[in-house]
C-alpha cells in the first residue's frame, strides 16, 4: 500500500520542477492528483506522464491569484474524486535586483500576490473542503529566506516567504481542533528552473554550492519527500512547523 493511499491531492507550480515530481511521486504513493498550473502544455504533459505510469491525475487550469480559479480546483477534486484531503501550495516566483531600493512597486506586489496571497487564497478554499472530508493535511512551501536573511535573495521574496512561514502556523492553531493541519517546508538552494539563471552561470553556481555545508544544490527529490512526509498520516501529530531542508545552511 502506499504512502498516500486514498487520498485526494492539489498541487499548485505543478508543469514544471519540484511540483510535477511532487504529482508524480504521489501518484507512486497511491494519491489522486489535481496538477494545478498557469502552463497549460507543460501541466497536461505532466498529466499524461503520470497518467501513462498508472497514475490518477488530471490536470487544471489554475492562476492562484484567482479565487475563482481556486473554487474551480477544489470543486474539480471534489467532484471528480469525492473529497479533498491534501494542499501542497508549492507556486512560487521571485523577481526583481536584491537591493530594496531597486525593487519596484510592480514587482513587488506581483510577487507578493503569488506567493502570499495565492497561500491564502487556496487555504481558504481547501479548508471547508477537508472539514467535509474529516481533516487534511496543507503543506505550504516557503523557504530558507523566509526565516532568516540572506544577501542572495530578493527582499521582496523574503517578506514574501516570511509571510507564508507566519500564516502557516496560524492555519495549524486554528483548525487543529479540525484534523486540518498546516506546515511549512523551508527549502535552501534547489537545482530547478527557478535557479536556471544561477545554475547556467560558474561563477554564481560556485557562490551558492559554497554556501552549503553539504557542499551541493538541493534537487527536487530531497524537497518533495520532506512534502510527502508532511502530506501523508506518518505526521500525524504535525502541525505548525518548519521542516528545513537546506543541506546544513540555517545551521550555521
Amino acid at each position: 500500500m502506499g504512502r498516500l493511499e486514498g487520498k485526494v491531492a492539489i498541487i499548485t507550480g505543478g508543469a514544471r520542477g519540484q511540483g510535477a515530481l511532487e504529482a508524480e511521486l504521489f501518484a507512486k504513493e497511491g494519491a489522486k492528483v489535481v496538477i494545478c498550473d498557469i502552463l497549460d502544455q507543460e501541466g497536461k504533459d505532466v498529466e499524461a506522464k503520470v497518467q501513462a505510469a498508472g497514475g490518477d491525475v488530471v490536470y487544471s487550469h489554475l492562476d492562484v491569484t484567482r479565487d475563482d480559479d481556486w473554487r474551480q480546483a477544489v470543486d474539480l477534486a471534489e467532484s471528480r474524486y469525492g473529497k479533498l484531503d491534501i494542499l501542497v501550495n508549492n507556486a512560487g516566483i521571485t523577481r526583481g535586483a536584491l537591493s530594496i531600493e531597486e525593487t519596484s512597486e510592480e514587482g513587488w506586489d506581483e510577487v507578493l500576490a503569488v506567493n502570499a496571497k495565492g497561500v491564502f487564497l487556496g487555504t481558504r478554499r481547501a479548508i471547508p473542503a477537508m472539514r467535509r472530508a474529516g481533516g487534511g493535511s496543507i503543506v505550504n512551501v516557503s523557504s530558507i529566506a523566509g526565516i532568516l536573511g540572506r544577501k542572495l535573495a530578493p527582499a521582496v521574496y523574503s517578506a514574501s516567504k516570511g509571510a507564508v512561514r507566519v500564516f502557516t502556523k496560524s492555519t495549524a492553531i486554528q483548525h487543529a481542533h479540525e484534523r486540518i493541519r498546516c506546515n511549512s517546508i523551508h527549502p535552501g538552494p534547489i537545482d530547478t528552473p527557478m535557479l536556471a539563471g544561477i545554475t547556467s552561470n560558474p561563477a554564481m553556481l560556485q557562490e551558492r554550492t559554497d554556501e552549503v555545508p553539504l557542499g551541493r544544490l538541493g534537487s527536487s527529490e530531497d524537497v518533495a519527500y520532506g512534502v510527502l512526509y508532511l502530506a501523508s498520516d506518518e505526521s500525524s501529530w504535525i502541525t505548525g512547523i518548519e521542516l528545513i531542508i537546506d543541506g546544513g545552511i540555517t545551521a550555521m
